[in-house]
């Protein structure tokens, strides 16, 4: 926990205590400053030494009540990388990290153990994998202890294949054949929404540079493409020998017809990676560009969240260093997020979550879910590289926050 006013005022009583100060006029910037720092909690979920960990939007992240899966990845360092993603990308396998206390304390879990015998972008398993099969049922979607984990095999052309779960991850059906339903072929991670027993609809990336919408109403027997969300890229086959991109979507469902998708997107050649968001009125087979949420450069995807009380929360890294353009390593990344009150149409300011602690450009990739409580949890991929003398240097982490 980092340092703040909670340190003498007690958890149940300091925000109705502030909220009066402020009432009042009693209180400044500092001690605002204070109380939103008291709401921020910083945990490692996992590190090893001369292990690379790393993206958990590459994953997946799910919650049953309190019960909180994450899937990410883990290799072997190559300190002989001296930019970009340093390690041996053959040594990478997937891992899940559990916690039965809503993100407080975490357990590690291996997930070839638990079912994930397919080899995949993230999970090189080599001759050990098992090759993907039609699914032969339906899947119920609305199983309680279901979840559903989708696979890229390449980072460019896929294809992709799936696993579900009927109890929270401990054991995982597949790999499955997902459909090509574009030439470009499908790199999908893991976006979804479930509709019904047999309904879903998934956000996908295709080829390294678009996004769509494709849609199952018989448990994932038969997979059936909607729509192309925005009209940036209008050849995906062309966009996988390109730099531009809009992928990696992050999506909520805003009622029974609508839906908010947010998208890393790249365009032209500055190099800048930013946030759009599209609004589909029609349960996905239209879309409305609305205004870019985070305009700055990123180079992260985003995270999205519906709130109990109605407000979205967008979570982002903001990588700095030697992939953003014009920057330093001065101050490091930033783990950031801001928050809209009207489904997406305007958002506001960045707040801070987490910055100037040594993070070099290679972080990032978060995934969010909220609590019963309120409270969400932030999973993502961190370093201190920029600090000689900080330990550990790449690890997976959570922050906890009450926005």
């Amino acid at each position: 926990m980092i340092n703040s006013i909670e340190s003498y005022i007690p958890k149940t009583f300091y925000l109705p205590v502030v909220f009066l100060f402020i009432l009042f006029g009693w209180v400044n910037k500092e001690v605002l400053d204070d109380v939103q720092d008291a709401r921020i909690e910083h945990e490692v979920v996992y590190f090893e030494e001369d292990k690379f960990a790393a993206w958990p939007a590459n994953g997946g992240m799910w919650i049953w009540n309190n019960e909180i899966l994450i899937c990410f990845t883990v290799a072997g360092h190559d300190y002989t990388v001296k930019s970009g993603h340093t390690y041996d990308v053959s040594t990478s396998r997937n891992m899940f990290a559990r916690s039965l206390d809503g993100g407080e304390t975490w357990t590690i879990e291996d997930a070839y153990e638990q079912g994930l015998t397919g080899n995949a972008m993230d999970h090189q398993i080599g001759n050990k994998a098992v090759t993907p099969k039609e699914l032969e049922k339906p899947i119920d979607f609305q199983n309680p202890n279901f979840a559903l984990l989708f696979q890229r095999e390449t980072n460019r052309s896929g294809p992709t294949h799936f696993y579900y779960t009927y109890d929270r991850g401990k054991f995982w059906f597949g790999p499955h054949i997902f459909p090509n339903l574009d030439s470009a072929g499908i790199t999908n991670r893991t976006d979804y929404i479930v509709d019904g027993k047999n309904e879903l609809l998934t956000m996908l990336s295709i080829g390294h540079g678009r996004t769509a919408l494709a849609k199952t109403e018989d448990g994932g027997l038969n997979w059936e493409l909607t729509s192309y969300v925005g009209s940036d890229f209008t050849k995906s086959e062309e966009i996988s020998n390109r730099n531009d991109y809009s992928l990696m979507p992050s999506t909520v469902r805003l009622s029974s017809s609508k839906i908010l998708t947010t998208i890393r997107h790249r365009e032209g050649d500055e190099g800048k990676v930013w946030i759009t968001s599209y609004l589909s009125e029609d349960n996905g087979l239209t879309w409305v560009r609305l205004e870019d949420p985070v305009k700055r450069h990123v180079n992260s995807p985003p995270a999205i969240v519906r709130l109990p009380d109605g407000r979205l929360v967008l979570v982002y890294v903001a990588r700095k260093g030697g992939w953003e353009v014009g920057s330093s390593n001065e101050r490091g990344s930033k783990l950031a997020a801001k928050i809209s009150t009207d489904d997406g149409h305007t958002w506001s300011e960045e707040i801070i979550l987490r910055e100037n602690d040594g993070a070099n450009s290679d972080v990032g990739y978060p995934k969010v879910i909220v609590r019963p409580d309120g409270k969400i949890v932030i999973a993502y991929y961190w370093n201190h590289s920029l600090d000689e003398n900080a330990d550990p240097y790449r690890y997976i982490a959570v922050t906890n926050w009450t926005p």
